[in-house]
């Protein structure tokens, strides 16, 4: 079928017979062994990454599924990349083993990808920033992140978006290219960072005292969950209402938010057994008193009805 047209579709068995011999034995082997170097290389390049990824976790006191989690999103990603090469590469075999011009259709196919790359330049800088977001795991799908002014925990990562899910159940889409900073709040470790208002006329030096007892407590019945023992830090502010002391302690990420709350609930409950004062404020209404009547006026008033006519 050398020299014929690509499109020129067979009518008979005996020239689809041909066809096939000339051609579909080789097209064939090409797409059976496109996709067996994507199964080897896709496991070959998961094991090397992944081996490597948790050699650096233990180097480094990482959490290991927070390091999985990382490198999970990242071989999504190089594995869409390596399918989209092995489809390009592949369509270039079989359209050179049909006898159409390849060169002459790359030349083609770049022209008009130079135009539409001109036109999608918001596409490009999205996917660029997003390769450098994946390899340099700025933060991966499960770590709670602030990006772009939203706050969520990321449930996607392609090369092209981030999507975000906040605590209202909201799901965010932000373009790659939007991102300047990302603040990963649950990488590695996350850290108990609270502020306990007490009344003036408390002694300090009991309060913090208290506090830190229920710190140990607290760490003691989780320790599982605890990397150092939350504690007093300093005298944070002398605010309005009261003194603001300064509690810190690192835990395992994502649950600093549930032990600060715990540990709030501690401390409210053994300064009530205490007598420890939280100051708030307190509304006091005052009515205004009653005028008292003017004697004056009302015998004024009475004597002008009874006083005779003259």
């Amino acid at each position: 079928m050398n020299g014929e047209l690509l499109f020129l579709v067979p009518t008979t068995i005996e020239a689809w017979g041909d066809w096939f011999r000339e051609n579909g034995l080789v097209i064939t082997g090409v797409i059976a062994a496109l996709v067996v170097l994507r199964y080897v290389v896709q496991r070959v390049v998961s094991r090397v990454i992944r081996s490597a990824a948790l050699r650096a976790a233990r180097t480094r006191a990482e959490d290991p599924e927070v390091v999985k989690r990382r490198v999970d999103t990242l071989l999504a990603t190089l594995g869409w990349l390596f399918n989209i090469f092995l489809a390009l590469l592949g369509a270039v075999i079989v359209l050179d083993q049909l006898g159409v011009q390849v060169s002459a259709l790359v030349a083609g196919v770049g022209v008009a990808g130079l135009a539409v790359g001109l036109a999608a330049q918001t596409l490009i800088k999205d996917v660029i920033n997003g390769l450098f977001i994946l390899v340099e795991g700025q933060y991966a799908v499960g770590d709670v992140v602030r990006v772009a002014g939203v706050s969520g925990q990321v449930v996607e990562i392609t090369p092209r978006r981030t999507v975000l899910r906040d605590l209202d159940g909201n799901v965010h889409i932000i373009p790659n290219s939007a991102i300047t900073v990302a603040t990963n709040m649950t990488s590695g470790f996350s850290r108990v960072n609270l502020n306990v208002l007490v009344a003036y006329e408390e002694d300090l030096s009991r309060v913090i005292q208290v506090i830190n007892e229920e710190c140990e407590r607290l760490a003691a019945d989780r320790a599982d969950d605890f990397l150092s023992t939350p504690a007093v830090v300093r005298v944070d502010r002398l605010a309005e209402d009261g003194v603001e002391l300064k509690v810190v302690g690192d835990v395992k990420a994502f649950k600093q938010w549930e032990l600060m709350g715990e540990l709030r609930r501690r401390v409210k409950e053994r300064f009530d057994r205490e007598g420890i004062e939280i100051p708030y404020r307190h509304e006091v209404q005052v009515l205004p008193r009653p005028r008292p009547p003017q004697p004056g006026a009302s015998g004024g008033a009475a004597g002008a009805e009874t006083s005779p006519r003259n």
